[in-house]
């Protein structure tokens, strides 16, 4: 049989030998959509060709009755040889009744199942060789949420590195110091064993027992954290490792507090911390002896959470969230006498947050010059709740101007004094410090006119 003319219309309802030169020259009537060129070698092959102009490989079959349409590229990218081995290949299976689809099916969920089988390996090498300090980052992150401030930055200064300038007034050259947990932030997770917490906490108890007990106590609740996460699980034994007697007894038990000042020391100890050059400190200390408020929750308040209006004070409280407490009439004096620097109201200039830091040496300085040695930040704390005995002031009044739980039923749920009952006994609470210590202060008189009598 003659060749058809290379120039001859192409009979698109028959199949064709197929050629490049055929392909080359098959065109789209401008009234269809487009035409099939089949191929007479292998049944199902055919090219595409649309009006637009392209050119694209099909296979075409039925399979148990229902029809199977397979694009195989476009040509000429996909020559004629590869467009009639891959139609081969799909006539074959076709044939047998398989759907090639079951079969891509199935190699590419092998082929997904494989590639996670190997980053699952992968993942537990890399976690083989995470640190402690690169999971307490992501502890911290997850949990930060969940906590207050001052929890949040227990995290951060327990476990720092230390080794930075000091930044202390008078530190000259000093570099900070490594908290309790910097020993164990570059050790392997899965290294971090029950021996070597006990070593950690038999090193750091020599010297720093108080510190490296609140450590302790972050470091087993992290722990527990990573059992409880998948990616972490398989690296911390099953038992927690910080949770052992030799470790506790290593440590040591802290013991009850007992730095209170008492009714005849306040002249001194006001007198002392009025001499403080820095009015933002003095008024600081002042401050958490006459509420009895944590430090932190004395230093983290800021100019919005004063009321002059009410006369009340919102205190950020790590047990019930926020808490609402008289604004008396000194400590009112106190902060009209403060500069706006920021949005705190105990700001610093020196600081990077802009918020002072706890001021412990001015205040071991003041109570030293005091002849008041041993009374810490929280000492001011206890001694408010030590010095309303005085007068006789309901332990539930107390407890809810310093942020304790109810710790009876009806103050728990009977008992809801608002802020001007408060008021009644925290002004009174106050008036009566202030005239222990010697300060005769005037309500109505302008900032700064106050002074100091001898007792």
């Amino acid at each position: 049989m003659a060749r058809p003319s290379k120039t001859a219309a192409i009979d698109y309802t028959a199949a064709h030998d197929l050629t490049h030169g055929l392909l080359d020259r098959a065109a789209c009537p401008y009234n269809l959509p487009f035409v099939l060129v089949r191929d007479a070698d292998k049944k199902g092959l055919r090219l595409r060709v649309t009006k637009a102009g392209g050119k694209a490989w099909q296979f075409e079959t039925r399979i148990k009755g229902k029809l199977f349409t397979r694009a195989l590229g476009g040509w000429p990218a996909v020559s004629i040889d590869e467009a009639k081995e891959e139609a081969h290949r799909l006539r074959g299976l076709t044939e047998k009744g398989i759907d090639p689809r079951q079969i891509e099916a199935e190699q590419a969920a092998a082929i997904e199942a494989a590639a996670a089988e190997q980053a699952r390996k992968d993942q537990q090498q890399a976690n083989q060789a995470l640190t402690v300090g690169e999971v307490w980052q992501a502890y911290i992150a997850e949990r930060r949420p969940h906590w207050g401030d001052l929890h949040y930055r227990d995290h951060i200064d327990k476990a720092k590195a230390g080794g930075l300038p000091s930044g202390r007034r008078g530190g000259g050259k000093q570099l900070t110091k490594p908290g309790p947990l910097a020993a164990l932030m570059p050790l392997a997770l899965k290294d971090l064993d029950q021996a070597t917490i006990e070593a950690w906490a038999a090193n750091e108890g020599k010297t720093r027992a108080s510190s490296a007990r609140l450590a302790w106590r972050l470091l087993t609740v992290f722990l527990t954290w990573c059992s409880e996460q998948p990616a972490y699980a398989g690296l911390v034994a099953a038992k927690n490792p910080a949770k052992t007697k030799k470790a506790r007894e290593a440590l040591g038990k802290s013991g009850t507090k007992s730095d209170v000042l008492q009714r005849e020391q306040l002249a001194a100890w006001f007198a002392a911390v009025q001499q403080i050059q820095n009015p933002v400190i003095a008024a600081c200390l002042q401050m958490m002896l006459l509420t009895g408020a944590r430090p932190g929750e004395v230093l983290a308040l800021r100019w919005e959470d004063v009321n002059t209006q009410w006369k009340g004070i919102q205190i950020r409280d790590k047990v019930e969230g926020t808490r609402e407490i008289p604004a008396t009439p000194y400590m009112l004096h106190l902060l009209a006498t403060l500069p706006r620097r920021n949005e705190w109201i105990f700001s610093s200039n020196t600081s990077a947050s802009g918020c002072l830091t706890e001021p412990n040496n001015p205040h071991t300085r003041a109570c030293t010059a005091a002849g008041l040695k041993g009374l810490t930040l929280h000492g001011l704390r206890r001694s408010f709740s030590s010095l309303t005995e005085w007068l006789e002031v309901p332990a539930g009044v107390v407890a809810q101007i310093q942020g304790h739980k109810p710790s009876a039923t009806a103050e728990k749920h009977y008992k809801v004094r608002p802020l001007e009952l408060l008021r009644v006994h925290h002004e009174r609470i106050e008036a009566w410090i202030l005239e222990q210590a010697g300060v005769v202060f005037d309500a109505k008189a302008e900032p700064g006119k106050l002074r100091v009598v001898a007792g």
